[in-house]
């Protein structure tokens, strides 16, 4: 079999294989949504039509995907759903009923990955759940690049401070320090900044 066809039923048979947890109060609408996605494949899905204790389930299933539908939210609701989607690292796909801005910004800010508003309907359920998919691994992608910039540049302050503490202490030039820091990594088979960090910290024990 070809590697490049061998791959795209990977992907696809991973993307089938997704838990997917439907939370939903109203056991019509339940249905339309469970049957929209075992019609698209799905196979590991979980229906549940009580929100308290939802967390408990939520930890005990682990699912991949969760999938919320709300026919006539109210405010306790929502924002009991809100507190659980910000601790949840997961896709989540919202179904209302009606909404306001400050629902659709909460929503938003509380990590939900697609937020439909009046669209239940069986044929939506797949492009949904794959559109909250793919949001979430672009905004986790962002996320961690963020997050590794952020510690980049953490690192290089951190890598300054040590060579002015080395210029200063030991008369060395810019480069000098440098060298040293990367020297003394390379024989700790540490990183720089590790090394940089001890200087920090063995300079300000000096003070």
């Amino acid at each position: 079999m070809p590697k490049l066809l061998q791959c795209v039923m990977n992907i696809a048979m991973t993307h089938l294989d997704l838990t997917i947890l439907v939370i939903d109060e109203n056991a019509i609408r339940a249905s339309i949504i469970e049957e929209g996605l075992r019609e698209a494949g799905h196979a590991r899905v979980t229906v549940v039509h009580e929100v308290n204790g939802i967390a408990r389930t939520i930890e005990t299933l682990m699912p991949d995907v969760i999938i919320i539908d709300i026919e006539n939210p109210n405010r306790d609701m929502m924002e009991h759903l809100f507190q659980l989607t910000r601790t949840v690292s997961r896709p989540i796909a919202m179904f209302v009923d009606r909404s306001d801005t400050a629902s659709i910004e909460a929503a938003v800010d509380a990590g939900v990955s697609a937020y439909i508003v009046d669209g239940l309907k069986k044929e939506r359920v797949k492009p949904i759940l794959d559109m909250a998919v793919s949001r979430f691994n672009a905004f986790s992608r962002l996320r961690r690049e963020l997050a590794d910039a952020r510690s980049a540049l953490e690192e290089r302050k951190l890598i300054e401070r040590a060579k002015g503490i080395l210029m200063k202490k030991r008369g060395l030039s810019e480069e000098e320090a440098f060298a040293l820091l990367r020297q003394t990594a390379m024989n700790e088979k540490k990183k720089m900044s590790e090394i940089a960090q001890s200087v920090v910290t063995a300079a300000g024990l000096l003070m």
